[in-house]
């Protein structure tokens, strides 16, 4: 049985120009390249579908085996690990040189999704309404989740990209990512693999979706839903002012007085 190196090693030299391959086997890391309708697209031609598959399930199987894999997300790009993962975890931290105290959100498929790892005080449409999309969702964290994530804080932040490639990949994965920005801490987002090519060599895998179209690098709006029939707004992010005509106009939800 190949091993998940070599299966990647071969779909590189079969779907990416010789001059990323020969990149990557500098580095030793594997770049898979998916097309931008594979990405996005409302129709998937079959050999867009082919090599999407292909990517979905080189990563999933990394991720399984507890690494770390750059990924294109509807805002920017991020670093993901099997949230359920201790040591992965760890390894995002150590990636990034991350601030032990600063959270990880997670990244879910579908909206039921959320249900099973948060503890929602909202209407589901309302969820239906923000997502998917650009917005992280602050939740009470359900048992079920692993109590090493976050082991700080009883709250949790959960998204669902608008990118069905990170979707597919959530539902194939069967439990949620553990996700974030794909830089260094303290350093500008990134748009385009190229953009953190420095942490290529601590990844398993990563998943170059083309140049993404947020050039204000802002990130996913992130809204705390944590207090019923409260709100308040933990990041602007690119996504502040649809969010709050959702959350005020439409269903009501007043500031939180920790945030007046």
């Amino acid at each position: 049985m190949k091993s998940v190196r070599n299966v990647a090693v071969t779909f590189i030299r079969s779907t990416v120009c010789v001059q990323r391959a020969e990149m990557c086997k500098e580095v030793k890391t594997k770049v898979l390249r998916l097309s931008p309708q594979t990405c996005n697209g409302p129709s998937v031609r079959h050999e867009d579908r082919t090599e999407g598959n292909a990517v979905l399930t080189c990563t999933m199987n990394v991720l399984k085996e507890g690494h770390v894999v750059g990924v294109p997300t509807d805002t920017i790009y991020g670093l993901a690990c099997l949230a359920q993962n201790t040591k992965a975890i760890r390894k995002i931290y150590d990636i990034k040189g991350r601030n032990g105290q600063k959270p990880l959100a997670i990244c879910v498929g579908e909206i039921r999704d959320i249900f099973k790892y948060c503890k929602v005080k909202v209407k589901e449409e309302l969820l239906a309404d923000l997502l998917p999309g650009p917005v992280t969702l602050v939740f009470e964290r359900n048992e079920i989740l692993n109590t090493e994530l976050n082991p700080f804080t009883s709250l949790v932040g959960v998204r669902i990209p608008d990118h069905a490639f990170m979707r597919r990949l959530c539902q194939m994965c069967g439990e949620p990512l553990a996700l974030t920005s794909a830089n260094i801490s303290s350093h500008t987002s990134t748009l385009a693999v190229h953009e953190f090519e420095e942490l290529w060599p601590r990844l398993a895998v990563v998943v170059d979706g083309g140049p993404i179209g947020d050039e204000s690098r802002l990130g996913s709006t992130v809204v705390d839903l944590s207090v019923q029939g409260k709100y308040r707004i933990i990041r602007p992010g690119c996504a502040l002012s649809s969010t709050l005509e959702v959350l005020e106009h439409k269903y009501g939800l007043s500031v939180d007085s920790a945030e007046a």
